[in-house]
């Protein structure tokens, strides 16, 4: 097992955390955010050791970059986002990059988590539930 997978599976700090402190800050308010707005949410990690939240099921996950952290959607594409808040081109997912704490005042941030937390009837991706309940 790698130390990135080790820390990972640990809940240690990984070295983006640890190199850079405006990301931790990132990480630390989108957390707080998500429960916030998604009451009953419980933080686990999946099988690639990636931090997802979920009430049910997996909504969304968090991955902590060298200079931002991504909050990516498993059925973004099923999201309405008059912001325009979202990125990428995959089959089904979508995320949000946040540089600093001010990109989680984004309008239309909190109804993205809101919607993703509401999808209904659709499965959960192989590999995306998560395993052990963290923090």
């Amino acid at each position: 097992m790698s130390k990135r997978t080790a820390a990972r599976k640990t809940g240690k700090s990984t070295p983006a955390l640890r190199d850079n402190p405006q990301v931790e800050k990132v990480v630390r308010g989108l957390r707080s955010l998500v429960k916030k707005v998604v009451p009953g949410t419980t933080e686990t990690v999946n099988a690639w050791g990636i931090p997802t939240f979920e009430k049910g099921q997996p909504f969304c996950f968090y991955m902590a970059g060298k200079y931002h952290v991504t909050c990516g959607f498993h059925y973004g594409t099923s999201l309405r986002d008059p912001q325009k808040l979202l990125e990428g081109t995959g089959k089904n997912l979508r995320h949000v990059k946040l540089f600093a704490v001010e990109g989680l005042k984004q309008k239309g941030l909190r109804e993205l988590l809101r919607q993703a937390a509401g999808l209904k009837g659709k499965p959960t991706m192989p590999g995306m539930s998560g395993k052990r309940t963290s923090r």
